[in-house]
């Protein structure tokens, strides 16, 4: 039972700095050489990894490798306490998110998180952002109505569905969403369709949860 709470301990504090550091599973995989079901296994705590990548995880995530193994909860009770977020089928135009029903789960963010803005969930549906992404993944959006060239973002186009894209924005108001598979088109909407289509910018992703 005491190897059951170094676990859960070790997988709480990985997934405070995970989320701190802006990292998902899918980070930790190609940036540390690991597989989907090490990474997996740590983050739900059903394995304790050796010391040796304890210390390579702490050094990625630029903390001590005490912060990933000692029980920080009386300094950090949000560390368990995760707040709701609500998983949403589709988001669509003309309706504000708090007020859409189509929820299909649920997920948590740490309250560091959900202090710095509006955030909900989104199913990936289809293939245009894979490999990184894909169909049936949930992604962690942060509402905001503009974003960064080069942000992968929820888009709006026309009162459909929301796409979920890499955003490239040019110098004359015009913008290409862009997907990840090479097998899709990139869509260019000049200044004119951004305004009247019109071309709708919902929040950011910020964190992706990978169904494996």
């Amino acid at each position: 039972m005491v190897d059951d709470k170094y676990k859960l301990t070790f997988s709480k504090q990985l997934n405070y700095y995970m989320n701190k550091n802006g990292k998902t599973q899918m980070d930790l995989m190609r940036d540390l050489g690991l597989s989907s079901s090490t990474v997996s296994s740590w983050c739900t705590g059903n394995k304790l990894p050796r010391m040796g990548k304890i210390q390579m995880l702490a050094d990625y995530l630029h903390v001590n490798k005490s912060d990933l193994i000692e029980n920080l909860s009386s300094t950090r009770n949000f560390v368990s306490k995760g707040v709701r977020i609500p998983v949403l089928g589709r988001v669509v135009a003309g309706v504000p998110v708090e007020a859409i029903e189509d929820i299909i789960d649920y997920e948590e963010i740490t309250p560091d998180l959900a202090s710095q803005g509006n955030f909900f969930a989104l199913q990936i549906k289809g293939n245009s952002m894979s490999p990184r992404m894909q169909d049936g993944d949930v992604v962690i959006i942060k509402q905001q109505s503009d974003i960064e060239c080069g942000d992968i973002a929820v888009v709006l186009v026309n009162g459909h569905d929301a796409t979920i894209k890499k955003v490239k924005k040019h110098e004359d108001g015009s913008l290409s969403l862009i997907p990840n598979n090479p097998s899709f088109q990139p869509m260019f909407f000049s200044m004119n369709e951004v305004i009247n289509e019109p071309v709708t910018i919902v929040g950011r992703v910020v964190e992706l949860r990978a169904k494996f």
